[in-house]
């Protein structure tokens, strides 16, 4: 019979061999997974060239959709930073225990989601040189300004906090890792800024990640519902309503979830994860989504109940093309695949194992981001004053082959910032001084004792 001493020292050695090990060595999946992402992004680039150069008559924004899949991009990327805040905020203030080989993943996706949420907004001006006139010549009074400066806190404070909660297993990698190139020594030496865990240190670190953690709260409900003013203060079906803030938070909380759970189980399958990221926490993901989920089907009924019900001029309009007309496929693969089918099929337990949720989560992200497309698109083309004599291409929006190169190219950046911090640092946290996986993986290692 071993003794759990033994079982226990086993256990350490297996976990510091798989949390470290995918930052030793660089597989040829790995290479070839990041020249895609770089190959994606230089036809993005491309692309971009092209519009600068020419303007933004190389995409199919015209007076009538002044705002394209651009801004839908920025809206989906705003939407999953929130899951940061979900995790490294509302669960850990609540002391979920499960939550905490979660936070590390979501922390890196939330940076770099608002990171991409930031440079799709600067592609997105016919002019980018001129960005900079917005903070010399700002005017508190446009709804403009405070995403700039709600965006800016909530970019700030996220890296504040990815950075605080990685500092020690930083000091951990430069202390035990040898066989690493000397760029990589030197960075974790750099950016350990000499952390050696003393008590007086760790104390500090967790006071700052506490007041981070209420701090980033209010910014994180914030920079969505500053967002959704973006559209509730311009005169446009469709957004001239008081649900937009609520209804833009409860959405984005859903999709971050979705979009963990799809981390969850590329990162689980890839880095052999196993033991770290269980069927547990798949379980309790798929709980949560559900919730999360009902929520946001609560808000979308009451955002169309009302049009719906009363069926008045550009407003009817706006919702007959959404529920029969052009926009209808995508408007009811919303509703149903991407919220009801999904809220249905996450009550059987079955369904919240690995692979299924990890389908059903896809479907939900998809739903999010064509949901963003239909809240910028259909709105802009039923203004309340009309154009008259406008071009009949004026009518209708169809991205050209630049926004779509533009496009791709910032989820490939996204997935390359994620890819690239998840290759540098560990992905689980290792150290003991920290909200650590020990809570919830040991028991599951050592419970079978002879």
């Amino acid at each position: 019979m071993k003794n759990k001493n033994t079982k226990q020292q086993e256990f350490k050695t297996t976990r510091e061999k798989v949390l470290f090990g995918h930052l030793i060595s660089t597989s040829l999946k790995y290479k070839l997974w990041i020249a895609l992402l770089l190959l994606i992004n230089l036809v993005g680039m491309y692309a971009y060239y092209r519009q600068v150069r020419f303007g933004l008559i190389v995409t199919a924004m015209r007076d009538y959709t002044s705002w394209g899949i651009y801004i839908s991009n920025f809206v989906f990327f705003v939407a999953i930073s929130l899951v940061g805040s979900l995790f490294s905020s509302i669960l850990k203030l609540n002391k979920n225990d499960w939550s905490k080989p979660l936070i590390r993943v979501s922390e890196i996706i939330a940076v770099a989601a608002i990171i991409c949420a930031a440079v799709i907004i600067i592609i997105d001006m016919g002019r980018p040189d001129r960005f900079f006139y917005v903070i010399t010549y700002l005017r508190i009074q446009s709804p403009i300004i405070w995403d700039v400066i709600i965006i800016s806190t909530y970019l700030v404070i996220s890296v504040i906090l990815l950075y605080i909660s990685i500092l020690p297993d930083i000091a951990l990698c430069r202390d035990q890792l040898t066989d690493i190139p000397n760029w990589k020594k030197r960075l974790y030496r750099i950016t350990a800024i000499n952390w050696n865990n003393h008590p007086k240190q760790v104390e500090k670190l967790q006071k700052v990640s506490k007041i981070l953690g209420i701090a980033v709260l209010p910014v994180a409900f914030a920079i969505h519902t500053v967002t959704s003013w973006l559209f509730a203060t311009t005169w446009r079906p469709g957004w001239d309503s008081t649900n937009l803030g609520p209804y833009f938070v409860s959405g984005a909380f859903m999709a971050g979830a979705a979009v963990i759970i799809f981390a969850m189980y590329i990162i689980r399958k890839e880095l052999k994860l196993k033991e770290y990221i269980t069927e547990m926490h798949f379980d309790k993901m798929g709980r949560l989504l559900v919730l999360l989920s009902l929520v946001y089907l609560y808000f979308n009924i009451n955002e169309y109940l009302g049009p719906a019900f009363k069926m008045v001029g550009v407003e009817g309009e706006h919702i007959t093309e959404l529920f029969v007309g052009s926009y209808a496929p995508m408007y009811w693969f919303v509703q149903l695949g991407g919220l009801i089918f999904p809220i249905i099929l996450l009550m059987f337990k079955p369904m919240r194992k690995p692979l299924p949720l990890f389908i059903i989560s896809l479907f939900v992200v998809l739903g999010a981001w064509f949901k963003r497309f239909l809240i910028v698109i259909p709105s802009l083309q039923h203004p309340y004053l009309p154009i008259q004599n406008v071009d009949e291409s004026y009518l209708h929006y169809n991205p050209t082959w630049e926004e779509w190169a533009i496009t791709m190219a910032s989820f490939a950046s996204l997935l390359l910032i994620i890819t690239v911090l998840i290759k540098l640092f560990p992905v689980i946290p290792l150290q003991k001084d920290v909200p650590t996986i020990e809570t919830v993986v040991e028991p599951n290692i050592l419970k079978n004792e002879d």
